[in-house]
């Protein structure tokens, strides 16, 4: 009987033992599984799971423009198509002399002009509205009967970039819809019957209210 006894005993402490080391096995190969899973990159590791991370995650939100020559020459050159080149030269022509704040405004009113029903519906055709018949085009530069030749290159570059800047989306919202505009030098008759919506460097704008655009909804 102690016999038996002593036979179960050892039995059990046998059982015990390879239960142990099994269980120490175990621990130990998940420990060096975590060890290799942690060495793999997250992008990587993320894959085997079907998804992917958030590639925008670490990029810059969008760009927030600042009205400064410098904020300007830190831009890329710029460059586009047609209208691209007519916004460029517009306000080349028309706002060149002004702030950068005042030509983001300037360029602001054209877009506008596309939104609304009242004009055509290309930036070009904003632009040459008109054109052919002296001063009685929308943008004086194309009907004085002078020949539009670009001589300060470093003043188109950044009016350039500010097109550039405006096609692309860049928000800027400083002329509350306003479709219209003259320079303090002068008081056109229209200017009585639209609303004044702001004065940005020697500009004045205004709204057309019988109108409205994207901007001004």
């Amino acid at each position: 009987m102690k016999l038996l006894t002593m036979i179960a005993v050892m039995a059990a402490t046998i059982t015990m033992g390879k239960s142990v080391a099994a269980e120490t096995g175990l621990d130990a190969l998940i420990e060096r599984e975590q060890a290799s899973l942690s060495a793999v990159p997250a992008r990587k590791f993320s894959g085997f799971f079907g998804f992917r991370s958030n590639p925008f995650k670490n990029r810059k939100t969008r760009t927030q423009v600042e009205y400064s020559n410098a904020w300007l020459d830190a831009q890329p050159e710029a460059k586009g198509d047609e209208q691209f080149a007519c916004l460029a030269e517009a306000l080349y022509f028309e706002a060149r002399g002004e702030t950068v704040k005042g030509q983001f405004a300037v360029a602001e009113v054209i877009l506008n002009r596309v939104r609304s029903a009242q004009f055509p519906n290309t930036l070009c055709g904003v632009i040459k509205q008109g054109t052919g018949r002296k001063y009685q085009c929308q943008f004086t530069y194309t009907c004085d009967g002078h020949k539009e030749v670009v001589h300060e290159k470093k003043a188109y570059q950044r009016v350039a970039k500010v097109a550039r800047a405006a096609l692309d989306g860049l928000k800027t919202e400083l002329t509350e819809g306003a479709t219209y505009y003259h320079t303090t030098a002068v008081k056109p008759r229209w200017s009585r019957t639209f609303t004044n919506t702001a004065r940005i460097g020697v500009h004045l704008f205004y709204r057309d209210d019988r109108y409205q655009t994207a901007l001004s909804n």
